[in-house]
This record gives structure tokens, sequence and C-alpha cells, in this order.
């Protein structure tokens, strides 16, 4: 699932945060007016709708596999959405710049809308994963847009504010998605939790479309959409998760080779593009900062999103817990995230490798505990974890992107803060599709896949681990 690490600007060159013209000591009062209703509704809803879909979805899935089948594809939710997400989120910034505010994002709305129809209407797991990726290209849309459109409709010194509002909102939908999927299933059906969403999200379009001003677009944009490069990572990501589904000694080896094959022609293509880079340059060595931030990113993305992928399935299949009790537990983590990026933002620069490593470190305890766990049914153990978890993400990933644009050249500061959210959302997908492989290798379709809840979990420790390598070749960078 998407953190707060998307809050940046990555049509501008920085984090919104670090605009010479925030201020910072503006009052809350400046902003909560009715001037601003309008635009605080607008982007507050678009968020909420992203930030609330992903935790929402993880505590139905459940109940979806239970009805219309297809549990060796669970991780398809995820990889499917994140994909969508990734697409949308390198095309929103280009999108608004040639077409203006008002219609882009009115679209995004309402392709997430026909995404939760479509996935409302599934009677099989293909029509479902289907209309996640719908979704996914609408959620990442709204999300992405959303922090250009704070830019574009509000004043410079109420910038700092507003993220802040919308932090708030993210933090609130981790809280409140398993408690609406969790009622949903309980009380009505997982069917009408998706045309709800999706009723929300059509009412957020024709909102948009009657509100949003007609922005014109900006002049001098000749930056190519990277439509080739997009296809070649959306391609290695599936074809790594297509191995996994059908389990041979043939074929699952096949695909995952094809698939890492085509990732590597992804950098090979993106290193040598003249513009609209999607990654700044990256040394597999880790012999700079920027490279070793960006490779905790992707290998900690993907150690950790087993916790949203799997964890309910497993509470309840093997547990018999509530989609609510099972939803909360994983929200948990959002929680923590939250609450800690709100706790240590204010430290200073100089610290920045410091909490990074502790944050880190937090989180590959965490990843090692849910090995056990979760196998074990230990709420209290696994909430642990995943209060860890969350504070770890929420005081590394707060000093990571300040870093990695202070560590760049400041021609490149735009790419880095551009790639922070492609880099954790392509780790998602990818560790989704790695996942999945171990899933249906190890029996997830058992009637009590007790196995697969253990080897899942054991699976994301050696990511982990080369996450903390990088943690390492940071701290000796940090030192020279």
């Amino acid at each position: 699932m998407t953190r707060l690490f998307e809050c940046t600007d990555t049509n501008h060159g920085m984090r919104m945060s670090d605009r010479p013209d925030t201020d910072m000591s503006t009052a809350w009062s400046a902003v909560l007016t009715r001037a601003n209703a309008t635009a605080l509704g607008i982007t507050c809803l678009a968020v909420f709708l992203h930030a609330a879909d992903g935790l929402l979805v993880a505590t139905m899935l459940p109940a979806i596999v239970a009805e219309i089948g297809g549990v060796t594809q669970i991780a398809w939710a995820v990889m499917l959405y994140e994909v969508g997400s990734i697409v949308a989120g390198a095309a929103g910034g280009l999108l608004i710049a040639r077409r203006g505010l008002r219609l882009p994002m009115a679209a995004a709305a309402l392709l997430f809308s026909v995404g939760c129809l479509v996935s409302a209407l599934a009677d099989t797991m293909s029509l479902f994963l289907w209309g996640r990726l719908l979704q996914g290209l609408g959620g990442g849309g709204l999300m992405a847009m959303s922090f250009v459109a704070v830019t574009m409709l509000f004043a410079a010194h109420l910038r700092a504010r507003v993220i802040g509002l919308i932090s708030t909102v993210w933090a609130t939908s981790a809280f409140v998605g398993p408690l609406i999927g969790g009622l949903f299933v309980d009380l009505l059906s997982w069917q009408a939790a998706f045309r709800s969403f999706a009723v929300v999200a059509t009412a957020l379009a024709l909102w948009l479309w009657r509100s949003c001003p007609a922005t014109p677009p900006r002049t001098g944009e000749t930056a190519a959409f990277p439509l080739y490069r997009l296809g070649l990572l959306s391609c290695a990501i599936i074809l790594i998760a297509y191995g996994g589904e059908h389990i041979s000694t043939l074929t699952t080896p096949l695909f995952m080779a094809l698939g890492l094959a085509l990732f590597a022609g992804f950098l090979w293509r993106d290193a040598h593009s003249s513009n609209n880079r999607l990654l700044p340059p990256f040394d597999p060595l880790l012999r700079d900062g920027v490279s070793a931030i960006l490779a905790m990113i992707f290998c900690f993305a993907a150690a950790s999103v087993a916790i949203g992928a799997f964890i309910p399935y497993f509470l309840t299949t093997l547990y018999g817990y509530s989609p609510i009790k099972a939803g909360y537990i994983i929200a948990w983590e959002a929680v923590f995230w939250a609450i800690s990026s709100a706790l240590f933002s204010g430290q200073p620069e100089r610290r920045d490798t410091p909490w990074i490593a502790l944050g880190l470190t937090l989180v590959m305890l965490s990843t090692v505990g849910f090995v056990f766990a979760v196998p074990g049914g230990h709420v209290w153990l696994i909430m642990g974890c995943a209060a860890a978890q969350g504070t770890g993400f929420g005081v590394a990933f707060t000093f990571m992107p300040r870093l990695a644009t202070r560590l760049c050249a400041p021609r490149d500061q735009g790419i880095v803060a551009g790639a922070v959210p492609t880099v954790q959302r392509t780790g998602y997908a990818v560790g989704a599709a790695y996942l999945g492989i171990v899933a249906n290798m190890s029996g997830i379709a058992e009637p009590e896949p007790l196995h697969a809840a253990r080897m899942v979990f054991l699976a994301g420790v050696p990511m982990a681990a080369l996450g903390m390598l990088a943690v390492l070749r940071l701290i000796r960078l940090d030192r020279l």
C-alpha cells in the first residue's frame, strides 16, 4: 500500500516542505476559511479515496476469495494496483502541464469509479483484478495530482499547513479503511463497499468539473510521456507474478528470468534517456548516497508488502479473526507511521543518517518478528511488530527524501524527488509478485495454510537484509 512518503511535488523538483517560500508559522485560521473550503475538500477527498482503498481491500480480500475464488492470486490484487499507480503517478504532472488541472483530475476520479464498479460486478478473480488495475490508475493519478494541485490552488505560505492537513487525512483513512471494509463485509457485502466508493468517486469527479478552475496548460512543455519505459517496467512485474501463478519447474523460472530481463531493460533505457528520466543514475555497487537510499526504499518496500497483502487472509483463515479485527491489526502499522513521522520530523539535517539507520533497523527486527508472530497467531506480538514497523518507516522515510535531494547534484533534485514514490511503488509491486510465488509454492490454497504463513514472511527477510546492507553502506559514506 502507498504511504505518506508520496508527499512530493514531482513536477517542480523538490518536496513541498523544502520550498523556501513556505511559512511554517501560518495559523490554521488562514487555511480553514470559506474561500479555501472547496480546494481543501477536493484534495482531501482525493487523498482519502486512494489512502482508504488499500486497507479497505486488504480487509475484504478473505471474503472476496471465499466467494469468487482465486486465493493463489491474492498478491495480484496489490501488485496490479501498484502497477496502475506507478503509471498514473508518472503521468499526473505531465497531464496537468498539458491539459490543466480540471480534466485530468476529474478523469482520474471517474477511472477510479469505473474500477470500483468492475470489482463490484466481478464473479471471477480475473475480472476483479482488472478492476484493481483501473483503481490503481485512478487512485494513483488522484494522489499524484492532489499534491500538484496544492501548488496551484493555495498560496505559497499556506502549502505547509495544507500538506499537514492532508497527512492527517491519510492517517485517518488508514484507521477508518478497515472499519469501513469490516462493516460492509459483516452487515452488507464487499460488493456494496466497492459500489459505495464508486459513488463517492463519481461525486468527486463532478465536484472537480464544476468547482475546479479551468487552469490553462503551461507553455513550453515538450517532455514526452515515458510510455515505452513504463511498459517495460509493468511487463517485468507482471511476468514475475505470472511465473508464480502456476508453479512449474519449467515455466516459473522462465517467466521470472524474462521479468528480470525486462526490469534490467527498463533500468538501462531509463538511464540512457536524454530527458524525462524516471530515476536518477543508479550505481549497483552503492558508491553514492542516492543509490544507497533508493536501494533501501525498494528493498524495504518489497519486504514489508506482506503485511497488507497476506496478514488479513492468514488471520481469518487460520484463526477465525473477524474482518474488522484483522483490518485494524494491519492499520496499526499505518497509524504508527503517521504518528512517528509527526513526532520526529523536526530533527536537524546533520542527524538524517542515524535516524534512517535506527528506523530501518526497527523495520528489519519487525520483519523477523512477523515470521514467528503470524504463524503462531499471537495477536499482541503481531500488533507489536506492526507498531515497530510503522514507527521505523515513519522515522526513516521522514529523512530519506531530504537526505537524497541534499546529496544529489542540484540539476537532479527534481528527478530524485520524482523517483522516491516511483521506487517505493515498484518495490511494493515487485515484492507482491515475489511473495505471491512463495505463497503459491508453499501451499496457500490449502485449508490451513500454516506453512505458507511462515514462508511468506520468511521470504521478506532476505529483502530486508539487502536493505540493511544499503544502510551500512550509507553509514560508511556518511563518515567519509
